[in-house]
């Protein structure tokens, strides 16, 4: 991780210019606040011995690398301290591997746009059958999502030296990823072998909700696709088929598909049964619409916010919100910097408040507008109120 080793200073001796723009004294740490290139972050000073340690702001970190690192050397020659370490130079002038396949979910929310027909596969460990639907189907747009970066450094290599150019990965939550996909837009959704999560269910791909997301996405025809081994998440999943009564539930046992993983493979040699749960949609679904916006609309006072940012956390049934800590900020305005853990529970986002005067706003930009990242929000106001 980059960083610098300086010799110990006051910050507020920084001078504030068009790369610092304020600093935040907390209880542990100071935050430094960066805009660079029109990007804003972070640097976090910490004490280190009778030295200062300044480092990334791992919630606010963005790409290039390169940008950052010119934070870090920008503020160590404003110091105008002994640098005493520093790991900024060694891959100063990277330049990082193009990477066509993997799409951060931005993308996904702004700009993803197609009018093919989409396949989506929910972890695809190895990609064997992902690489397999993207070859036998170049007319499709096939989706990947994996959280096992060796598994997504696998399937870009392969997609790359096979000549696949219909494969997008993205490495998020499925149980997320479906609200960024249009209604009627999917033709089929693979979760083929998912974890079974014996000791906790709550962690399970399949769910209620999951598959009715599913059906929203999925055009009349298409179909959602369970493939496990596990007896005890086929049970499972022959509970959730009773709140789906209306739409037809194929299940078929030992079905051998055109290609099998290795580990399928295996599993077959010794015998083990599989199980295949197959929903079909039959409706079309109204669009989906978010309504609502992370907006701050007024004014608040830093005395206030103190004492309702005591370190607290609120829970409802789907989502949380953290209240971790909250940084004083006296220069070259009088505000805060609030830090907090907010959303879903499979997905929560560490984000940052920033008070300007008597304006409060999230800093470097909006969460994601999920369902549940809105629903905190709201919380979040009536909380301020």
């Amino acid at each position: 991780m980059p960083h610098v080793l300086l010799e110990s200073h006051c910050s507020s001796s920084i001078p504030l210019d068009n790369i610092v723009t304020f600093i935040a004294n907390g209880k542990y740490d100071e935050k430094i606040g960066i805009n660079l290139d029109n990007k804003e972050f972070m640097l976090t000073k910490l004490k280190k011995g009778d030295n200062d340690l300044i480092k990334l702001d791992i919630p606010t970190r963005l790409t290039p690398v390169t940008l950052m690192k010119q934070a870090l050397n920008g503020y160590a020659e404003l110091s105008k301290k002994e640098t005493l370490f520093t790991n900024t130079h060694s891959i100063y002038n990277k330049v990082e591997p193009e990477k066509k396949y993997l799409k951060d979910i931005n993308y996904f929310v702004n700009e993803f746009q197609t009018n093919k027909d989409i396949f989506v596969e929910v972890g695809f460990g190895s990609g064997t059958h992902l690489l397999y639907q993207a070859k036998e189907n170049p007319e499709k747009i096939v989706i990947g999502l994996e959280i096992h970066t060796p598994s997504i450094e696998q399937v870009m290599k392969q997609a790359k030296l096979q000549g696949i150019e219909n494969i997008l990965v993205a490495n998020y939550d499925a149980r997320l990823f479906l609200e960024f996909l249009k209604s009627n837009s999917v033709e089929r959704i693979f979760v083929h072998f998912p974890v079974p999560w014996d000791k906790k269910p709550h962690r399970r791909v399949m769910s209620n909700s999951f598959i009715a997301e599913s059906l929203r996405v999925l055009k009349i025809g298409g179909t959602l696709e369970l493939r496990t081994d596990s007896q005890n998440y086929y049970e499972y999943n022959l509970e959730l088929i009773k709140s789906f009564k209306n739409y037809p539930v194929k299940i078929l046992k030992n079905n051998d598909l055109a290609i099998t993983s290795k580990y399928e493979a295996r599993w077959k040699r010794q015998e083990k049964s599989i199980w295949d749960i197959i929903f079909e949609a039959t409706e079309d679904s109204p669009e989906h619409i978010l309504e609502g916006d992370f907006s701050f609309d007024e004014s608040y006072d830093k005395e206030v916010l103190k004492e309702k940012f005591a370190n607290k956390i609120i829970k409802s049934e789907e989502f949380i919100i953290h209240l971790e800590d909250i940084y004083d900020i006296t220069s070259p305005f009088e505000g805060a910097l609030i830090k907090l853990t907010m959303g879903g529970f499979n997905k929560p986002v560490t984000k940052y408040l920033i008070l300007e005067g008597s304006s409060l706003r999230y800093f470097q930009g909006v969460p994601l507008k999920t369902r549940l990242n809105l629903e905190a929000h709201k919380k979040l106001l009536e909380i301020l109120r």
